[in-house]
């Protein structure tokens, strides 16, 4: 396929250069072209706008960080609606609100363009795998068209209803990831402070009913190695978990726990460690405890 790409950051880059050696053909755009230095050199054209990603190509994709920036390259000068016409199809891979998604599906229906949200999570290293879970939510027909493409960013693809319906299913994932991050930091530390040793503690709750990938995957790479790097980085987890928050509020739904978890990614953005990986809310609960969670190297 023809593929538009906007976006090249620590999430599109990777899916981006996927999709190129899947055999696709690609025009990619960013706001700083040196992100797609490497894309151009793999075969992909540059485009000097967003609009300059729709004419002619089956497909555009954006992967952006706040709702603000997907409105923007959507609806605003130079955007991906002043370069459609219909019958053009337009998929966010953003974590963005489900209203604002809604919204914009709803602007581009009048004029003819197809809109589906594609949310996608598992993180810089299923990105650069191609092992993200992609979330879909919009017409099934264009999805079933899209599945092939989206098959090379994502090994778990799955449909998951009309239009916003992917937005929900990322929110209520992200929501969950970043509560059990908070609550696991509280285990580790009780557990280390109580005298057990760290490597020990992981690995049982690693092979128990505590058992969760964040223990298993995460903060081995990241909390462990004290490695802050993103990775998933504070603000948007902290930006994911508000998304969920504020559905809540949305639906009259109770958020007591995810509220929690709110504040302490507020905190967390507080102290500046906004661009650091999502695992530096950890260190709230580390510095509260007077313990640290790093394991030796080897």
């Amino acid at each position: 396929m023809k593929v538009g790409f906007i976006g090249l950051g620590n999430m599109g880059n990777p899916m981006a250069g996927n999709l190129i050696k899947a055999g696709h053909q690609l025009t990619v755009h960013d706001l700083r072209r040196e992100a797609a230095t490497n894309l151009l050199e793999l075969g992909a054209e540059w485009a000097d706008t967003p609009a300059a990603c729709v004419p002619g190509h089956d497909v555009v994709l954006t992967s952006l960080p706040v709702p603000r920036d997907v409105e923007a390259v959507v609806l605003g000068e130079n955007g991906i609606l002043e370069g459609a016409s219909p019958g053009s199809v337009y998929m966010d891979l953003s974590t963005n609100s489900p209203t604002a998604i809604r919204r914009l599906h709803d602007v581009c229906a009048e004029q003819g363009v197809i809109v589906l949200d594609a949310p996608v999570s598992g993180g810089v290293y299923g990105a650069a795998a191609a092992t993200l879970a992609v979330m879909v939510g919009g017409d099934e027909a264009v999805f079933d068209r899209m599945k092939p493409t989206l098959d090379a960013i994502g090994s778990h693809v799955v449909y998951c209803g009309p239009i916003g319906n992917g937005m929900v299913c990322k929110i209520c994932n992200n929501m969950l990831s970043m509560g059990i991050g908070v609550l696991l930091t509280e285990a580790l530390t009780l557990g280390v402070k109580a005298g057990v040793d760290l490597a020990v503690l992981a690995d049982v709750i690693a092979n128990s009913s505590g058992g969760n990938r964040r223990i298993v995957e995460k903060f081995p790479r990241y909390l462990f190695k004290g490695n802050f790097e993103p990775g998933f980085a504070t603000a948007l987890a902290a930006k994911d978990v508000r998304l969920g928050t504020d559905l809540g509020r949305e639906y009259g739904v109770p958020m007591d726990l995810a509220n929690l978890v709110d504040q302490r990614h507020v905190e967390a953005m507080h102290r500046g460690w906004g661009p650091e990986d999502s695992d530096a809310v950890s260190k709230l609960q580390e510095e509260k405890a007077g313990v640290q969670l790093r394991l030796p190297e080897g």
